[in-house]
């Protein structure tokens, strides 16, 4: 098994024939995902490498009704709009890439996310990856079978270039990956720790997970909240970044949801939420794999 994305998604890029869309789908084609079609209103009738492309979802939907996820690349003006539409076209899985969308339209996202029951990892997401099933976005970039190989390690990340360099720390360690995730640092979430780790908790290939957190936020500390309540019964190894920013004068850092109030959010506050809700806290990202070593036998 695998959370989220597997042999059986077949995807459809919405802005597909935009410049990042456009250089990420032939990543995708080689490593094997089923792109199935791409939507970019204005554009219909022209192709992406081979991927045919049409003015709407539901033109592309009713050419390719196996259609069963979508690909946001859309500009953060149009995003909601592009969500919806796909919502509205019932399909149920989304990863939305698309950077700086307006926050107000990020909650009417999610609010209609969860009215539809469906699955939303981003935006701001550098996509998902299920090593030798499928791969969204740029996540491993056009070599990712170098980091990514089949496993039973879950790894979530709230940084985008860290989801691989964590991943890459759990191969040099010795264990593979069921499936990756970049969540996204934005204020709101589709998806976030606590969801990506019921996922997990439910995925019988997964046997542990490996999560990077950052300042800010509340989202570790929900996670933690999630073990203590009995939710999430796998090992956990945690690293949160930012520690130096506590001694630090007052600034921002990071992504848009580094938003500190009081303890929460802070990185030894999630540190110490999370260790008294028995994950393993590493000090130093390197020590993730060490930590793995003593928590999970290396049978992968």
């Amino acid at each position: 098994m695998s959370i989220v994305v597997d042999e059986e998604t077949k995807v459809l890029v919405q802005g597909i024939t935009g410049r990042e869309a456009s250089e990420k789908v032939p990543d995708m084609l080689d490593y094997g995902t089923d792109v199935v079609a791409g939507v970019t209103p204005g554009k219909g009738g022209q192709e992406v490498a081979g991927v045919p492309v049409y003015d709407t979802v539901a033109e592309a939907l009713e050419e390719h009704p196996e259609i069963n996820t979508s690909l946001v690349y859309v500009p953060p003006f149009a995003a909601k709009d592009a969500i919806l539409e796909a919502l509205e076209n019932g399909i149920k899985t989304l990863n939305v890439i698309t950077e700086r969308i307006p926050t107000k339209d990020a909650w009417k996202i999610y609010q209609r996310v969860e009215e539809e029951d469906a699955t939303m990892v981003g935006p701001t997401s550098v996509g998902i990856i299920t090593p030798g099933e499928c791969k969204l976005g740029p996540i491993g970039g056009n070599e990712p079978e170098k980091v990514y190989k089949p496993g039973k390690v879950g790894v979530i990340s709230k940084s985008g270039g860290m989801t691989t360099e964590t991943s890459w720390v759990v191969r040099q360690a010795g264990y593979g990956v069921s499936t990756a995730m970049g969540l996204g640092g934005d204020v709101i979430a589709g998806t976030s720790f606590a969801d990506a780790l019921k996922m997990f908790e439910e995925d019988d290939q997964t046997e542990a997970v490996v999560m990077f957190g950052e300042l800010g936020g509340t989202y570790e500390e929900k996670a933690a909240e999630l073990l203590e309540e009995g939710e999430f019964t796998k090992p956990l190894i945690a690293y949160i970044t930012g520690k130096f920013t506590e001694s630090m004068p007052e600034k921002k850092y990071g992504h848009a949801g580094a938003i500190i109030r009081g303890d929460r959010g802070k990185p030894s506050h999630k540190k110490k939420a999370l260790e008294e809700a028995g994950a393993h806290v590493v000090d130093v990202h390197h020590e993730i794999g060490d930590k793995l070593q003593e928590v999970l036998p290396k049978n992968t």
